[in-house]
């Protein structure tokens, strides 16, 4: 896939020539990050690049303080950190095809770096400065303007989305295995990890494993070693890495049969039917706010409210069930820069106050990729406030209690927007893996 990457660097180098000029900048220097040491210790944080290095270099994702000059009319010139170190291995020079799209230098003296990127006006995108430079450091207007860029993915950004979303259902497999087979959470996240050949420094983000009720916490953090006595629900949110992009995919699993794998084969069904309806020109609230009314229909088809959608809605009984939003931008980063941003000066829309946490307000253009994950949970904090509510009286709480045990569901794929319709790498990684 070396043409697509090389069309990548090709897009970029043209586009961000354009920016440079219009935010007054004759070149830009983009650092990938530096390690970090824990309080009080030697040993150091697992090491995140800067994303804004990786789009241009998703070959370097584990490489600490190189840095990227980005030129007018000339090739990216890598200055490539190769320190006389005895205590850990020195990288040498990258030799592979993708390289050819730079120059390169090896260094390990910061200044002989900085004499090398001159006095010409130098915007610098960094975590931190550099001492004794005078360049302007993360310059918010360039910033936003590069944000906004990001949302469209290149054919070569799409393509490592896609392959990225392949490994992470390779891993939903593994752990629906591990969950048919009793295992615990920690258990399901080794045999998730090794299904994908990932260690836990090369996930795009922590993964979510919860059996039963931690189902019911949408971040649930911990990975209990020992395997409950019932195996109801396996709620997984988990993703994968491919040349620095992420996959994001939430499956929840059950045993046939009850009333709740009824329910999850019931909003299974819904958020397929919305995925179908996704195409550039989509708005993305508008999409947001009527999978909550879908989501109201569920609940009355299945008993559990006994309130029309639209009532549901403006009671606040749909956001009892399902709290989070819709989905948000996918790529460099799990939750993809400028989701709010309206244009490229950085305007922001805010989603509306009902719905606070959904993270993507931007009507949708051909070449995002999106996430869509609707869910339906069973939280205790947020039943005891629709309670001690005026809604109370529509709620059929004994299926609730029915019901609690089994946590909640969340379903999320990876889409690709385009002009008339998406594709769905969640989807296709599944039926691509079935097919071997």
């Amino acid at each position: 896939m070396s043409a697509l990457y090389f069309a990548h660097l090709s897009q970029l180098q043209s586009r961000f020539e354009t920016l440079l000029h219009e935010h007054s900048f004759d070149q830009l220097l983009i650092g990938s990050g530096h390690l970090h040491k824990h309080f009080l210790d030697d040993t150091r944080y697992p090491f995140r690049p800067n994303p804004h290095f990786v789009y241009w270099s998703p070959f370097l994702t584990q490489h600490p303080d190189c840095w990227l000059l980005v030129r007018p009319g000339q090739k990216p010139l890598m200055f490539y950190y190769t320190p006389k170190d005895f205590w850990h291995l020195t990288p040498d020079l990258p030799c592979a095809d993708w390289a050819l799209g730079f120059e390169w230098i090896a260094y390990d003296d910061p200044a002989a770096m900085l004499a090398t990127v001159g006095q010409a006006r130098t915007a610098l995108i960094s975590e931190q400065g550099l001492e004794g430079a005078h360049l302007s450091h993360n310059p918010e207007a360039l910033i936003h303007s590069i944000n906004f860029g990001r949302a469209i993915k290149t054919e070569w950004e799409q393509h490592c989305l896609r392959e990225a979303n392949y490994l992470a259902v390779k891993g939903h497999r593994a752990a629906q295995h591990g969950f048919e087979s009793g295992l615990s959470e920690y258990a399901i996240h080794q045999a998730y990890l090794s299904a994908i050949s990932h260690n836990e420094r090369d996930m795009p983000y922590d993964n979510i494993v919860g059996l039963n009720e931690h189902a019911a916490v949408l971040h649930y953090q911990f990975q209990q070693r020992s395997a409950p006595g019932e195996h109801r629900t396996l709620l997984i949110d988990a993703g994968a890495s491919f040349n620095g992009y992420a996959a994001d995919i939430t499956r929840t699993f059950t045993q046939d049969g009850t009333l709740f794998s009824d329910l999850v084969k019931g909003l299974d069904d819904l958020q397929r039917q919305l995925c179908q309806q996704i195409s550039a020109g989509s708005n993305f609230v508008a999409l947001h706010e009527q999978m909550h009314l879908m989501i109201a229909d569920l609940l009355n088809r299945f008993g559990l409210v006994h309130a029309n959608p639209e009532d549901q809605l403006e009671q606040g009984i749909t956001r009892t069930f399902y709290p989070h939003g819709l989905g948000h931008l996918l790529g460099l980063q799990v939750h993809d820069v400028g989701g709010w941003q309206q244009n490229a000066a950085g305007v922001q829309q805010e989603p509306p106050a009902e719905h606070p946490f959904l993270r993507l307000t931007r009507t949708l253009e051909a070449g995002y990729v999106i996430t869509v994950e609707p869910g339906v949970y069973f939280i205790p904090q947020l039943l005891a406030e629709l309670k001690a509510s005026k809604a109370s009286e529509q709620i059929n709480w004994a299926m609730v209690e029915k019901l609690l045990p089994y946590g909640g569901i969340r379903i999320e794929d990876n889409l690709c927007v385009m002009g008339d319709g998406s594709e769905n790498y969640t989807r296709d990684g599944f039926a691509r893996l079935s097919d071997l």
